[in-house]
């Protein structure tokens, strides 16, 4: 088993632990575990080839993002927007069976909760500037990331940052309100965490009655409490990730996101899980509506 520590990538930064886990999606060869430092960071495996050379291999291509069924143009449907549908939702549903990646349209939006016509976006699922959607984002850092062979580059913390918005919630990438900088991303990381949205499906859910239906994606919570909640639509709640110490692959990893919660201390060492966060939520000034989520150790 080939092993590569990933200083990088840290568990606090939750576009990294996406990026992390997007690796294991990417690349059924590939495991993932955290170390149990102050300041825990990523530890990819690999049966007989090295975890970054295993992912470049996977690294997904143009034409492959190009036919996600996100994609704002594909296969003959209406153009994607931010707000879409539930008629063209549905109509892309049912092209995307059978599809490699049919988990871009269920981890992005779902019309298990509908409002005015229209199917609700996960909590990951940002609006952006000038309508800019999700995909468009994507493929934008994608083309910005190069070759993937700057993966090793990415691991090691020495990619250098790209002018991009990226998916648009890593907080990290705001510059100073003083000189309204741009926003700075990493590339890599930021392609890869699309990639670990896999694991994060988002539905709706009841808390009684007719009006109290609300969005949920997974490791979204309440602010108080250990149960999986949600809020009214726009109204912001906390995501909450976990480090473990055994090296998980991609299934092994959605057992455990079943079985973690992080009020139930009790169950943290038997399922191996050493750390974990919640976001904090990024909160401008005025009229700024920017997004971004940092990290709050539990």
């Amino acid at each position: 088993m080939a092993e590569v520590v990933c200083p990088g990538w840290r568990a606090s930064w939750v576009n990294a632990w996406l990026a992390a886990v997007g690796a294991t999606v990417l690349d059924e060869r590939i495991r993932l575990h955290w170390t149990s430092d102050a300041e825990p960071v990523a530890v990819l495996s690999c049966v007989e080839i090295e975890p970054t050379a295993a992912l470049a291999e996977s690294w997904p291509s143009k034409a492959l993002l190009a036919d996600l069924p996100i994609a704002t143009v594909w296969r003959g449907h209406s153009k994607l927007k931010q707000h879409l549908s539930v008629c063209e939702f549905q109509k892309r549903v049912r092209s995307a069976r059978g599809h490699e990646y049919p988990w871009t349209l269920s981890s992005i939006m779902t019309d298990l909760l509908v409002e005015e016509g229209k199917v609700t976006n996960a909590p990951f699922n940002r609006g952006a500037q000038r309508g800019v959607v999700l995909h468009e984002r994507l493929t934008k850092v994608h083309e910005l990331a190069g070759s993937p062979l700057r993966i090793h580059e990415s691991v090691v913390g020495q990619l250098d940052r790209v002018d991009a918005n990226g998916l648009g919630f890593d907080h990290t990438r705001i510059g100073s309100m003083a000189d309204k900088s741009s926003p700075r991303v990493e590339p890599i990381v930021e392609v890869l965490a699309f990639f670990g949205l896999a694991l994060l499906p988002v539905r709706a859910r009841s808390s009684g009655g007719l009006s109290g239906w609300r969005v949920s994606q997974r490791g979204w919570r309440s602010p108080v409490g250990g149960e999986e909640a949600t809020g009214q639509r726009g109204t912001l709640t906390e995501f909450h990730w976990p480090a473990w110490s055994q090296s998980l692959d991609r299934d092994g990893i959605d057992a455990l996101l079943d079985a973690w919660g992080p009020g139930r201390r009790f169950m943290w060492p038997r399922l191996g899980v050493h750390a974990a966060w919640r976001t904090r939520q990024y909160r401008g000034t005025g009229s700024d509506a920017t997004v971004g989520f940092g990290a709050k150790r539990l």
